[in-house]
């Protein structure tokens, strides 16, 4: 009897985890295409009040307020940034999650990967933060590396103290 209610037990609990890494899952493909199709307000209401969003610039680390005053001409031209999720991992630990996502961008910045942490907020998963990364295949680092180094060696020494 104890095996058929440990059996049932990991059963549900399996069955959850899928119920709400299909809820993120869903949450994820709404806002990116929010962000497509310019619609501003979705795009922000399915982010926590207390969002952080981390662009690819080294600078661009971003309050949701803030985040929306830099967004807000790319949504007002009617069409902000089409990001499309080609694969993605889900990870639930009660009410909060994390992910990774591989993104074909569909623009210059080719594949990039998001990531980030959803929480739950008044019973409904809201985005806390996300992570956008430009990905550099290994065999062409030596190449890239020069390239940035100026800008981030700049960046760099206005960092430090």
């Amino acid at each position: 009897m104890k095996k058929i209610i440990l059996l049932f037990f990991t059963c549900s609990i399996g069955f959850a985890q899928d119920v709400e890494k299909a809820a993120i899952g869903s949450l994820l493909d709404l806002w990116h295409q929010a962000a497509a199709e310019a619609r501003f307000k979705p795009y922000f209401g399915m982010m926590s009040a207390d969002a952080v969003y981390i662009g690819t610039d080294a600078s661009e680390v971003w309050t949701r307020k803030e985040f929306e005053d830099f967004a807000k001409p790319y949504f007002d031209r009617g069409k902000a940034w089409d990001f499309q999720s080609v694969r993605r991992n889900i990870y639930v630990q009660g009410d909060v999650a994390w992910f990774d996502e591989l993104l074909d961008t569909k623009t210059n910045m080719k594949l990039c990967r998001g990531s980030g942490v959803v929480k739950k907020v008044d019973g409904q998963w809201k985005i806390a933060h996300y992570v956008l990364s430009m990905t550099i295949p290994n065999d062409i680092t030596r190449q890239v590396v020069p390239m940035k180094t100026a800008i981030e060696d700049a960046y760099l020494s206005k960092l430090k103290p």
